[in-house]
């Protein structure tokens, strides 16, 4: 049995206590099926097996690790401007890690950089009803924080 098909049983039964091997009895119609298929909720191993860790990153949850990537770099720079000139610097804040991005074309957000560099609107179109939310854009945020 295929890796997302054992995953995708184990949501059915845990989510709606439904077993896939009805589909395949006659007792469950490919419509239902896919309802609640789309209908996953963000915990489910399916999303996960498909989706890795971003799956369960909401964009509440991208805003949150950038605010707190924000408030770090601003307790650098007061820290930096208010140090003796004779210290040694102080080191970079890391930002929070995120999960991988989906799309391999997808920016990278370059934590040197900090959170204000484009504030057009977001270059994606909205994920279709029924798709897992996919995670803010670096522009996206930016424009949130600017």
């Amino acid at each position: 049995m295929d890796e997302h098909a054992e995953a995708l049983e184990a949501d059915l039964l845990r989510h709606y206590g439904v077993d896939l091997l009805d589909w395949h009895r006659g007792r469950l119609s490919s419509r239902r099926l896919t309802v609640l298929v789309k209908h996953l909720p963000r915990d489910s191993a399916t999303l996960y097996e498909l989706h890795g860790e971003a799956a369960r990153w909401s964009a509440t949850d991208y805003l949150l690790a950038s605010a707190v990537d924000q408030l770090a770099e601003a307790n650098w720079m007061f820290a930096t401007v208010n140090r003796d000139e004779d210290s040694d610097p102080l080191e970079y804040p890391k930002p929070v890690p995120r999960p991988e991005a989906e799309d391999p074309d997808a920016e990278d957000p370059d934590p040197s950089e900090g959170a204000s560099r484009s504030t057009g609107p977001a270059s994606e179109p909205s994920p279709p009803p029924g798709a897992p939310a996919r995670n803010p854009g670096r522009a996206e945020l930016a424009q949130f924080f600017s």
